[in-house]
């Protein structure tokens, strides 16, 4: 090799070194440009709707300057938000039930909540015929918004409000085997018609009842938790058939007393004795037998602690007992009481996995979206969330909660039922003074489950108000007008 080609490699070699600074700076570029890019589809085809329905948003107020607000309507056909137009021209929003699907349905007005809230890109947004959108803009006049048609069925909604009464709680209906939520009421209420005044007072009163208790009230579980409890000892033992205890009315676990309702002696009892009786010392013993991390790891399966897959507000349930916890935090919790809570919601999401042969689907209470003439722009399709647990361990439940309405702690309440229902009751104390809410949740036509209803009535010992009659009759309104 001359002396010239050494020249030349040389050169060459010192080129390439000068060169890799622009080549990592070019490739840089390169790559902020493609996750710039990236970014941009994803908020256009993801989070778009979701930046717009945030009541903080701006663009918003430049919407409805263009777009006449479409209407929120019911599966079965009734306007439960829709915008009119006053004698001066203001236009403003309207809701026909009043107070009934407060919560659920929310308000437009000093900010926004529910589906008013969740749904405002596709109410503001109108899928009009280009010529009418055209010969609207060059007269300056508003088109007409799309049309939201909710899950919600109105007959189930009203059955819920009133079975509720007076009583502050919350009712979730649901299918499990879809996720479509029919019927969420939380009380108290308000009137969404007059949130101003709604506002101002429950800022005077330090009121809550604006909150909406199905998906934001947290509550001890109670009995319910029982369920898991019952799955979990399944899963360490497979000789659970064989259980046995043998209840006196009270015991003492880990220098925890536990007693049964009322002190309630149930005498021998195997594991679905001990579910259909609701026997909390037979599951404070139950519960100082098992694994605390496994069992913590169920609850977890089952989004305890977890980001649940629902679109609107919620808080999440807490499940406190893990392998470092003292024995002494057991008893209670294994009888759903301790610092476990939940929300209505999760609870009726945990039966419909149970009911729906362990899958969890996603709950979501838009069905699909229509023009203001009534043309389809959008379907809205169920969601599978997960499988939580095996169709054993579903079916192993479902003939254990059978148990516990036909000889059980509810089979007052449905014994003469045309149809069958599995399901848990619950008593949740919430002070020392032993005052407590009572819960229901359970699904109907066990075989092949069409709702799943949960209930809770707050301060339930007191106002003599029992949960699981206000479920009765909204089975009852399900199969006598509904399905």
């Amino acid at each position: 090799m001359n002396s010239g080609e050494n020249s030349d490699i040389l050169d060459k070699k010192t080129n390439d070194k000068k060169n890799v600074p622009v080549l990592v700076i070019t490739y840089f570029v390169v790559i902020i440009f493609i996750c710039m890019f990236a970014y941009i589809i994803v908020f256009m085809v993801r989070d778009s709707r979701t930046f717009i329905a945030n009541s903080y948003n701006g663009r918003q107020s430049l919407y409805a300057e263009k777009i006449k607000k479409g209407s929120i309507i019911s599966s079965d056909g009734n306007v439960l938000a829709e915008t009119l137009t006053d004698d001066d021209g203001n236009e403003y929003r309207n809701y026909p039930y009043s107070n009934v699907f407060a919560h659920v349905v929310g308000y437009d007005s000093n900010g926004q909540a529910g589906l008013e809230m969740s749904s405002a890109y596709y109410l503001l947004t109108s899928n009009q015929n280009i010529i009418t959108q055209t010969y609207n803009k060059l007269r300056n006049e508003k088109s007409l918004g799309n049309n939201v048609i909710s899950t919600l069925n109105t007959t189930l909604q009203s059955t819920a409000y009133d079975a509720l009464g007076y009583n502050d709680g919350a009712v979730v209906v649901m299918e499990p085997d879809t996720g479509k939520i029919l019927a969420m009421v939380s009380k108290p209420d308000f009137d969404p018609n007059y949130i101003d005044s709604a506002i101002e007072e429950a800022q005077d009163t330090d009121s809550s009842y604006l909150l909406n208790r199905a998906t934001q009230g947290l509550y001890p579980p109670g009995s319910t938790f029982k369920v898991l409890t019952a799955l979990e000892y399944i899963h360490e033992n497979s000789n659970y058939q064989k259980y046995s205890y043998e209840c006196e009315g009270e015991d003492i676990f880990d220098g925890v007393q536990i007693h049964c309702s009322d002190y309630a002696v149930h005498g021998t009892v195997d594991l679905a004795d001990s579910l259909a009786k609701s026997c909390n010392t037979s599951f404070a013993n139950i519960g100082m037998k098992l694994n605390k991390q496994s069992y913590k790891d169920l609850c977890e399966k089952f989004l305890f602690n977890k980001d649940l897959p629902y679109d609107g507000y919620y808080r999440k349930s807490v499940f406190e007992l893990n392998a470092t916890s003292d024995d002494s935090e057991i008893p209670q919790t294994a009888i759903g009481q301790g610092d476990t809570l939940i929300t209505p919601l999760h609870s009726a999401m945990i039966m419909s996995t149970i009911a729906n042969g362990g899958v969890m689907m996603s709950p979501y209470l838009i069905d699909r979206i229509e023009t203001c003439d009534g043309n389809l722009v959008k379907t809205f399709k169920p969601n599978t969330y997960g499988k939580i647990i095996s169709a054993s361990d579903a079916r192993l439940l479902k003939d254990l909660m059978l148990g516990v309405t036909s000889y059980g702690t509810a089979s007052d309440a449905f014994a003469d039922c045309s149809y069958t229902i599995a399901g848990k009751t619950g008593t949740a104390e919430f002070n020392d003074n032993m005052d407590s809410h009572s819960w229901f949740v359970g699904f109907s036509n066990v075989d092949d489950p069409d709702i799943v209803v949960c209930v809770i009535v707050e301060n339930a010992s007191s106002t003599g108000a029992s949960a699981k009659y206000i479920a009765r009759q909204l089975f009852d309104a399900y199969y006598n007008y509904v399905k």
